[in-house]
């Protein structure tokens, strides 16, 4: 894939908003009171709590490091493509994936600015993730002379 200015700049600056919006849902918005709200809700036993915001966090680390490579786009390194596609997927599924409990004890608690931070990196990967793959398939077809086709 080569990199156009672009989608180089789209890139790096939805890492930007996806490192600040993850890192702000995990460490601010996401907390035991908020996880045992949603269990109880969903109708589950609060015990696991703990282990379960563990778990959470975890992902959350993984998703702001992957976001953060994102950064490195403006390198244009090409192999760089892949990774961050493939973060970008994947939280996206979080649209998905994250209970609908999680998001309202979250607007129990915070108010709309609570599910905010989740709203704006997983859809906003969702777009990205569609962006990315259009520009891919664009990038691969030839033009007359041979060459890419300029997003």
């Amino acid at each position: 894939m080569l990199w156009t200015p672009k989608i180089r700049l789209v890139t790096v600056l939805c890492s930007i908003v996806f490192v600040a919006g993850t890192a702000l849902q995990n460490y601010v918005v996401i907390d035991l009171d908020l996880i045992e709200a949603s269990m109880r809700r969903k109708g589950v036993e609060t015990g696991d709590a703990p282990a379960y915001l563990n778990a959470l966090r975890l992902v959350g680390k993984v998703f702001i490091v992957g976001n953060a490579l994102g950064l490195l786009v403006w390198f244009r390194w090409r192999l760089l493509f892949w990774p961050v596609l493939a973060v970008n997927v994947g939280q996206s599924c979080g649209v998905f994936v994250v209970p609908f409990e999680v998001h309202r004890a979250a607007i129990d608690a915070h108010g709309w600015p609570g599910v905010l931070p989740s709203l704006v990196t997983d859809g906003g990967a969702v777009i990205l993730s569609i962006v990315l793959s259009v520009a891919y398939v664009r990038s691969r077809r030839l033009t007359r002379t041979g060459g890419p086709v300029p997003l």
